[in-house]
């Protein structure tokens, strides 16, 4: 074990499945094990989380994959300069459909629920469309969790590959992940994209169709990471490193299935997610709940806490920054002289994290 700099830890994170390496590296004393004492802080939204970091209340915190390049741009808030070095999860969102909505889905198509085809590809929303602006309706709404996130840019694309536009055939607001559920029961949104345990939570409450996934539309790519300063990382290079390794070790742990039921039991608490077990543990074990009517969809890599293939690790590879880059070239929410800026070497630190597993091999020599 290296000394850490900096033992008493306050990490973020927000209640979604995927904080389970966070959760777990606490409960299995994973942290401890590393010289750290560290206490979770449960956020509920990502721009709250964001904030609390730049302004050091936070010491690190789970973040989506997009939000330490938007951070250093200044989108949507205070320009900051947060590194990643570590990936926690990979896949994990789905798009949700409303029953209002799958209802006129199958009605406009002549199609029973159980002859919709999954994934349900984005162009039978066409009709839907079409048919409120002929009759003078307000244009469908989906919301999504951030403006700068996998999820936006999943939801993009779901609807680019039909050519349906956000923003114009299609209106986007910006939700916090617990409360996507209610919005739904109440009408407020006729879909949206967010993680687990909040699509299963719709089905299991007969409020909706889980049209997707994010292992349909991007197969394999980085949903969440380790966010810090890029000064608290270089006061603190011994608790960085003492941080990855305790991740890297709760996310081997998760990579095992049978281990995923513990981590379901243990997520579904109130000091984490606050969920029920039927809602919590069917991503973590390839299950994708689709509707209260209809078998569910196997999905063995749901979520993914180690990268695919036999390589299995959690390295940020600068790959994953450049590839949100171009994400963000494409939705427009920055031009091509903004991605210029920024070198995704010195956002996705695959030298940090490579750094830090040197020094566990050293010490186990």
């Amino acid at each position: 074990m290296q000394p850490a700099n900096k033992t008493q830890l306050q990490l973020g994170f927000v209640p979604l499945t995927d904080s389970a390496p966070l959760v777990m590296a606490k409960e299995l004393g994973f942290f401890q094990a590393e010289g750290l004492d560290v206490a979770l802080r449960k956020q509920n939204s990502w721009a709250t989380l964001r904030d609390k970091l730049q302004v050091g209340i936070l010491d690190g915190a789970q973040m989506l994959a997009p939000m330490p390049l938007a951070s250093q741009l200044g989108l949507g808030g205070n320009r900051a300069p947060i590194i990643t070095p570590f990936v926690l999860s990979f896949n994990g969102n789905a798009i949700t459909l409303s029953e209002s909505l799958c209802r006129e889905l199958c009605e406009l198509h002549g199609l029973p629920l159980n002859k919709l085809p999954l994934p349900l590809p984005a162009s039978l929303l066409k009709a839907v469309i079409d048919k409120r602006i002929q009759e003078g309706r307000p244009a469908m709404k989906f919301a999504t969790v951030f403006a700068y996130s996998c999820h936006y840019y999943q939801l993009r694309q779901w609807f680019s590959d039909a050519d349906i536009e956000l923003g114009t055939e299609v209106e986007v607001q910006v939700l916090p992940p617990t409360s996507m559920v209610a919005a739904l029961h109440e009408g407020v949104v006729d879909g949206y994209c967010v993680g687990g345990p909040w699509n299963a939570k719709a089905v299991r409450a007969g409020l909706g169709l889980t049209a997707t996934s994010s292992c349909d539309i991007w197969p394999d790519q980085p949903e969440k990471v380790l966010g810090i300063t890029q000064s608290w990382m270089q006061a603190n290079p011994d608790t960085t490193g003492a941080l990855i390794r305790a991740l890297k070790r709760a996310c081997n742990w998760l990579e095992e299935l049978p281990n995923r039921f513990e981590a379901a039991r243990i997520l579904c608490s109130a000091t984490y997610l606050n969920a029920d077990l039927d809602v919590v543990a069917p991503t973590l074990l390839g299950s994708c709940l689709v509707h209260q009517g209809l078998n569910p969809r196997t999905i063995s890599a749901y979520n993914r806490f180690r990268s695919a293939g036999q390589e299995g690790n959690n390295n940020p590879d600068s790959y994953y920054g450049r590839f949100l880059l171009n994400q963000m070239v494409e939705a427009g929410h920055i031009q091509l002289s903004q991605y210029k800026q920024i070198d995704s070497e010195q956002v996705f630190r695959a030298d940090v994290y490579a750094q830090a597993l040197r020094r566990e091999q050293t010490a186990v020599l």
